[in-house]
């Protein structure tokens, strides 16, 4: 368990570099932690999504996700109770920052190309579950 949450503190903290880097080189640097656990949450929640639109698929049940639902709201309460916990101690970040900006070169170019593949699955995987539920003719399930 130990191991999975470094590995998740290591994606927040390319994100983070990511943005804090971006958001230097077009004058817009500030909020850089705000930026980039709005940009995990937005993957997370890709996730969740996706796993909804699979089990749709699979199971033939369109559950209707609206903001009526109070079955949304535990998922989004989850991620951002998360991001909470993990993402709002700055003393715990500055030592996590030390400890990833120490890694030898190689490693965090390695991490970089991961961190991006993951990404951009994660992305077209929520392209590619949308498009599944599309395709459903839900009026013969109901």
């Amino acid at each position: 368990m130990e191991k999975i949450k470094k590995y998740y503190h290591y994606f927040y903290y390319k994100w983070y570099k990511l943005i804090e880097y971006t958001s230097r080189e077009l004058g817009g640097a500030f909020l850089t932690d705000f930026k980039a656990t709005i940009a995990m949450m937005a993957l997370e929640i890709w996730i969740m999504i996706s796993i909804y639109a699979y089990y749709s698929v699979i199971t033939k049940q369109n559950l209707h996700l609206s903001l009526k639902n109070p079955l949304v709201y535990i998922p989004f309460s989850i991620i951002v109770l998360l991001k909470w916990r993990n993402f709002t101690n700055k003393n715990q970040w500055e030592n996590y920052h030390k400890a990833f900006d120490e890694l030898p070169k190689d490693v965090n170019k390695k991490g970089d190309w991961i961190v991006f593949g993951i990404s951009v699955f994660i992305f077209f995987n929520f392209i590619f579950s949308i498009y599944l539920m599309m395709q459903v003719d839900w009026s013969k399930y109901r």
